[in-house]
């Protein structure tokens, strides 16, 4: 990992550099096969999984036969673990559910605002090196929360042609209505338009490759909504001198092993901390089995010391981490002081797996920075939210000139008349009831 010691700020923008994902020179390779899925539907999904996944598929759709006899492949650790997870997460996730409130802005003016659950929602699903079924807890959950009607499951087959069975337990569990066999572009591509077997969806969510991210922003630009930018996973801690450093080394190699892109950020107070998380690195990275992804990752991944903690704080918050862990004194307090962030864990025993699996919060964050201005899946990311305004009339009648005028200063008069035309005929109903 690169060290710096008090670096000044005209070097902050340089060391908070992401490793580059280029999705521009992926753009011809992932358009042709949008383009082709779009044109020739289910036949070019066939070719695309024969072509990239190495299977001939006779089917593309998960059967319900399949789907039970993955229950009885997990074991009832797995099972129990999947479940107290899956009940965690609705816990947190049924909490942001609201009502609808009935705002008066005047007498006879009322407005509200209603939550509706996206019809048709996709979830994509990695299932190469390591397969997410934490992920479609994730997603699957908030959706069902949310309404959604038709929850759509596309993850990349095995050599064997099958979904790894934590996924089709973990499908069966958060309410997935529909599976498919599909990884790569060619599962953005169905999701996005549609096909003979997968429906066309109207928001995507997920992660993926860099070649699966390409895929949801050029959909995103045909009218397809997606959760967010999405980037590699990276975490950042923050350290002073009361820090395990055995603990920071791990949650540093927790976000090193995802995949060589990976990138992880630590920031301390302490000088002598630094040579002894680098050594719980060098130790506990031999005992990783994903040793040489995260080895790589490391290499593109920084150390910084600064003087203060305000400092330090400063410098987080231009990086904008996708996960940050508060490991120091105070921790709950600092906390306060974080504003770009997908998500914070406060204190020693606080680390960043948990939010990964099980604490209830969401995983799915924003990465490369967009914690800037995006925040990570919720329910409301599987809802639209539908104002509604109803007005007696005596509430138009207050509210007539006010709108007439801004409309005819405008110049846009069909807006005035729209409310003259009322008001009119409230004055001559009002004329025929008191003098007829």
């Amino acid at each position: 990992m690169k060290i710096y010691i008090d670096p000044p700020r005209s070097q902050w923008p340089e060391l908070l550099k992401r490793p580059v994902m280029d999705a521009v020179s992926l753009e011809g390779t992932v358009m042709q096969v949008l383009n082709r899925v779009e044109k020739e539907g289910d036949a070019a999904l066939y070719q695309f999984t024969s072509q990239f996944d190495g299977v001939e598929l006779e089917n593309l759709a998960v059967s319900a036969e399949e789907i039970a006899a993955a229950e009885s492949m997990i074991g009832s650790e797995l099972k129990q673990a999947i479940q107290q997870a899956a009940d965690n997460i609705t816990s947190f996730h049924k909490s942001q559910l609201t009502g609808p409130e009935i705002i008066e802005t005047m007498p006879g003016v009322r407005c509200w605002r209603k939550s509706v659950g996206i019809e048709k929602v996709g979830l994509y699903i990695p299932g190469g090196t390591a397969p997410l079924f934490s992920t479609l807890l994730m997603l699957g959950i908030p959706a069902t929360i949310a309404g959604c009607s038709e929850i759509v499951l596309c993850s990349p087959p095995d050599k064997n042609g099958n979904l790894h069975p934590a996924i089709l337990f973990a499908a069966s569990v958060v309410g997935v209505t529909r599976i498919f066999k599909l990884g790569g572009v060619q599962a953005i591509a169905a999701m996005a338009f549609g096909t003979e077997s997968v429906p066309r969806v109207y928001k995507i969510f997920g992660p993926g490759n860099q070649y699966v991210t390409a895929a949801k922003q050029l959909v995103q630009q045909r009218g397809i909504a997606i959760d967010m930018p999405a980037g590699p996973s990276e975490v950042a801690v923050f350290a002073d001198a009361s820090a395990n450093a055995e603990f920071v080394a791990a949650d540093l190699l927790s976000q090193a092993e995802h995949g060589v892109d990976s990138q992880v950020f630590f920031v301390t107070t302490n000088n002598d901390l630094i040579p002894l998380v680098k050594e719980a690195l060098s130790r506990q990275l031999e005992k990783l089995p994903r040793r040489q992804m995260a080895a790589i990752a490391l290499e593109n991944s920084t150390m910084v010391v600064t003087d203060t903690q305000n400092t330090a704080m400063e410098l987080l918050n231009a990086y904008a981490p996708e996960h940050l862990i508060l490991c120091c004194e105070g921790a709950k307090e600092l906390a306060e002081k974080v504003i770009n962030a997908g998500s914070v864990f406060i204190g020693h025993y606080s680390p960043e797996s948990v939010g990964d699996y099980a604490s209830g919060t969401n995983h799915t964050l924003p990465t490369n920075g967009y914690a800037l201005a995006y925040s990570g899946v919720s329910v409301d990311s599987f809802v639209k939210k539908i104002t509604f305004q109803q007005l007696t009339e005596d509430g138009l009648q207050r509210i007539a000139d006010t709108v007439i005028t801004m409309a005819r200063a405008e110049g846009l008069h069909g807006h005035a008349r729209a409310v003259e035309l009322r008001c009119g005929e409230l004055l001559k109903d009002y004329v025929w009831r008191t003098f007829i």
